[in-house]
């Protein structure tokens, strides 16, 4: 569902991702793990088309993302680090205006609104004003944009900062929810361990390099050696 290859981002003399290469199957959870400046959010950004790679491939569902973003684009929901949140608007208006953007036809709209509402759990929140939610309830509502328009693709760059323990134990909930009952790809960045834990595999990166990767258990199991 997901294919890199090779894929390298230079800024001058510094390299941010180095000839990076995975596969996500469809149907999979994987994070991306690594301290900061590892090359995570910047891996993130290449394969969403947000910004241009220096040399490689990125592959959405068989699309190559730089020769036909828009048909790739359309494969994925992408949640960012910072989620792009108009506060001045509702849950609801703002949900709307998504599915406007991506194309919906006006008679899908609503429906598609009231299925992401309750697929992240918002809808009790959906006509307060989003400048007014607590951090985890932004946070769902960026994620339920990311969903409008049922994309094959979930791709998700540090979901859980900054929010409490309850908040990240919903959002990981949701998560798994929507690939039970969608089979949605998920690939995700996060900085706890123990989140990476409930991925089905965990690729480890470092200086913009993978320096491990398997499942949460036998990645365990091979450093546990080590030590």
């Amino acid at each position: 569902m997901i294919t890199v290859k090779e894929l390298t981002k230079r800024y001058g003399a510094h390299t941010a991702v180095d000839a990076l290469s995975f596969t996500v199957d469809k149907g999979q959870i994987y994070g991306l793990l690594g301290p900061n400046g590892a090359g995570k959010s910047t891996t993130m950004n290449i394969i969403t088309g947000y910004i241009s790679a220096t040399d490689g491939t990125a592959e959405i569902d068989g699309c190559d993302i730089f020769d036909s973003p828009a048909e790739a684009r359309a494969k994925i929901g992408y949640l960012p680090e910072q989620p792009p949140l108009y506060t001045d608007m509702t849950p609801r208006e703002y949900l709307a205006f998504a599915a406007e953007l991506k194309g919906l036809p006006r008679e899908q709209r609503k429906a598609a609104v009231e299925q992401c509402m309750e697929r992240t759990n918002i809808a009790d929140v959906a006509d307060r004003l989003i400048r007014n939610l607590s951090k985890g309830y932004k946070q769902r509502v960026g994620l339920a944009q990311a969903l409008v328009g049922n994309p094959k693709v979930l791709i998700l760059d540090e979901p859980t900062t900054g929010l409490d323990p309850q908040s990240r134990l919903s959002v990981w909930e949701t998560i798994e929810n929507l690939r039970r009952e969608t089979g949605m790809t998920v690939l995700l960045t996060t900085h706890y361990m123990e989140e990476a834990d409930r991925a089905d595999e965990i690729i480890i990166m470092d200086s913009g390099k993978i320096a491990a990767q398997g499942s949460p258990v036998s990645l365990k199991n091979r450093y546990s050696r080590d030590c």
